[in-house]
Protein backbone atom coordinates (compact mmCIF):
# COMPACT_ATOMS: atom_id res chain seq x y z
CA UNK A 1 0.00 0.00 0.00
CA UNK A 2 1.04 3.19 -0.84
CA UNK A 3 1.53 6.76 0.81
CA UNK A 4 -1.38 8.01 -0.61
CA UNK A 5 -4.35 5.64 -1.51
CA UNK A 6 -7.49 7.55 -3.44
CA UNK A 7 -10.59 5.92 -4.04
CA UNK A 8 -14.20 6.77 -4.45
CA UNK A 9 -13.98 7.56 -8.12
CA UNK A 10 -17.41 6.77 -10.38
CA UNK A 11 -19.35 7.04 -13.70
CA UNK A 12 -21.79 9.84 -12.64
CA UNK A 13 -24.23 11.56 -14.47
CA UNK A 14 -24.28 15.39 -15.04
CA UNK A 15 -25.32 17.31 -12.15
CA UNK A 16 -24.28 14.68 -9.46
CA UNK A 17 -22.48 14.49 -7.02
CA UNK A 18 -19.42 12.31 -5.60
CA UNK A 19 -17.04 12.14 -2.82
CA UNK A 20 -13.21 11.30 -3.35
CA UNK A 21 -11.30 9.95 -0.24
CA UNK A 22 -7.52 10.02 0.68
CA UNK A 23 -5.83 8.02 3.00
CA UNK A 24 -2.49 9.15 3.74
CA UNK A 25 -0.22 7.69 6.37
CA UNK A 26 -0.53 9.38 9.77
CA UNK A 27 3.22 11.11 9.81
CA UNK A 28 2.47 12.22 6.22
CA UNK A 29 -0.76 13.37 6.92
CA UNK A 30 -0.19 15.66 10.03
CA UNK A 31 2.36 18.15 8.13
CA UNK A 32 1.37 17.90 4.81
CA UNK A 33 -0.19 20.19 2.49
CA UNK A 34 -2.88 17.92 0.35
CA UNK A 35 -4.29 18.54 -2.78
CA UNK A 36 -6.36 16.77 -5.31
CA UNK A 37 -5.13 17.46 -8.76
CA UNK A 38 -7.07 16.00 -12.06
CA UNK A 39 -5.40 15.01 -15.30
CA UNK A 40 -6.89 14.41 -18.62
CA UNK A 41 -5.13 12.59 -21.92
CA UNK A 42 -2.58 15.68 -23.77
CA UNK A 43 -3.09 17.88 -20.47
CA UNK A 44 -0.89 18.57 -18.00
CA UNK A 45 -2.33 17.75 -14.88
CA UNK A 46 -3.70 20.69 -12.73
CA UNK A 47 -4.93 21.43 -9.67
CA UNK A 48 -8.32 21.15 -8.44
CA UNK A 49 -7.71 22.12 -4.66
CA UNK A 50 -5.37 21.91 -1.60
CA UNK A 51 -5.96 22.33 2.26
CA UNK A 52 -2.97 22.61 4.46
CA UNK A 53 -2.33 21.33 7.86
CA UNK A 54 -3.84 23.94 9.36
CA UNK A 55 -6.96 24.05 7.02
CA UNK A 56 -6.44 26.44 4.84
CA UNK A 57 -8.24 25.58 1.74
CA UNK A 58 -7.55 26.96 -2.34
CA UNK A 59 -9.49 26.35 -4.98
CA UNK A 60 -9.04 26.53 -8.62
CA UNK A 61 -11.25 28.76 -10.57
CA UNK A 62 -13.60 25.80 -11.99
CA UNK A 63 -13.99 24.31 -8.61
CA UNK A 64 -14.70 26.95 -7.33
CA UNK A 65 -18.76 26.79 -5.50
CA UNK A 66 -19.22 23.13 -7.15
CA UNK A 67 -16.09 21.28 -5.02
CA UNK A 68 -15.63 21.14 -1.27
CA UNK A 69 -12.08 19.83 -0.07
CA UNK A 70 -12.08 18.86 3.94
CA UNK A 71 -9.80 17.05 6.40
CA UNK A 72 -10.19 14.35 8.78
CA UNK A 73 -7.58 14.05 11.15
CA UNK A 74 -8.86 11.12 13.12
CA UNK A 75 -9.08 8.86 9.65
CA UNK A 76 -5.71 10.94 8.31
CA UNK A 77 -7.75 11.37 5.58
CA UNK A 78 -8.55 14.18 2.85
CA UNK A 79 -11.80 14.26 0.77
CA UNK A 80 -13.01 16.10 -2.24
CA UNK A 81 -16.78 16.64 -2.60
CA UNK A 82 -17.79 17.58 -5.88
CA UNK A 83 -21.27 18.62 -7.14
CA UNK A 84 -22.93 20.21 -10.23
CA UNK A 85 -20.05 17.54 -11.95
CA UNK A 86 -19.91 18.63 -15.54
CA UNK A 87 -18.86 16.28 -18.53
CA UNK A 88 -15.52 18.94 -18.74
CA UNK A 89 -15.25 17.55 -15.06
CA UNK A 90 -14.19 13.71 -16.43
CA UNK A 91 -10.39 13.36 -15.71
CA UNK A 92 -8.28 11.13 -13.64
CA UNK A 93 -8.17 12.78 -9.95
CA UNK A 94 -4.99 12.51 -8.23
CA UNK A 95 -3.76 12.76 -4.48
CA UNK A 96 -0.71 15.07 -3.80
CA UNK A 97 0.99 15.83 -0.54
CA UNK A 98 4.25 17.48 -0.19
CA UNK A 99 6.20 19.23 2.44
CA UNK A 100 9.56 20.44 3.08
CA UNK A 101 12.04 17.89 0.70
CA UNK A 102 9.35 15.69 -0.16
CA UNK A 103 6.51 15.25 -2.52
CA UNK A 104 4.08 12.06 -2.90
CA UNK A 105 1.50 11.23 -5.65
CA UNK A 106 -0.96 8.43 -5.19
CA UNK A 107 -2.26 5.83 -7.96
CA UNK A 108 -5.17 7.90 -9.38
CA UNK A 109 -9.23 7.63 -9.45
CA UNK A 110 -10.89 7.72 -12.80
CA UNK A 111 -14.01 10.05 -12.47
CA UNK A 112 -16.51 10.16 -15.36
CA UNK A 113 -19.08 12.54 -15.89
CA UNK A 114 -21.42 11.28 -18.69
CA UNK A 115 -25.54 10.85 -18.97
Amino acid sequence: QGVLVESGGDLVQPEGSLKLSCAATGSIFRISVIGWYRQVPGKQRELVARITSTGLTTYADSAKGRFTISRDSAKNTVYLHMSSLKPEDTAVYYCNAEGPGYEFWGQGTQVTVSS
